[in-house]
């Protein structure tokens, strides 16, 4: 019998085929701004380690905050205008799956 371990934490799990995706022709924008970002999250660690006042870490808690969300509605947006509208082209059962695909996503963006 064999047991099956978790995903770990942060894997992607997905079962999309490797394809073109709709961020793609913004590749490297992303990457650059996820890059930025990532500099606040160092930032907000070097914070932390300076034991610098509570409401100012906050504060740029939001801000790092609301990058994320502007990267994951146009991520969002992006996948609408490509795989979406794709999807809707080709016609069949293909546009109800991407569909309820994006609603899932908008949910999770909206519990956050």
């Amino acid at each position: 019998m064999t047991t099956t371990e978790p995903a770990e934490p942060d894997t992607v799990l997905t079962d999309q085929p490797h394809t073109v995706h709709g961020y793609h022709k913004q590749k490297d924008e992303h990457l650059k701004r996820l890059r930025r970002i990532e500099g606040q999250i160092r930032g907000l660690q070097r914070l932390v380690d300076e034991d610098v006042y509570c409401i100012d870490i906050l504060t740029q808690v939001s801000a790092s905050t609301k990058a994320l969300q502007s990267f994951a509605l146009q991520l969002l947006e992006e996948h609408l205008r490509h795989c979406v509208a794709d999807a809707a082209v080709k016609g069949g059962g293909e546009i109800d799956a991407k569909v309820e695909e994006a609603t899932k996503a908008i949910a999770r963006l909206l519990r956050t």
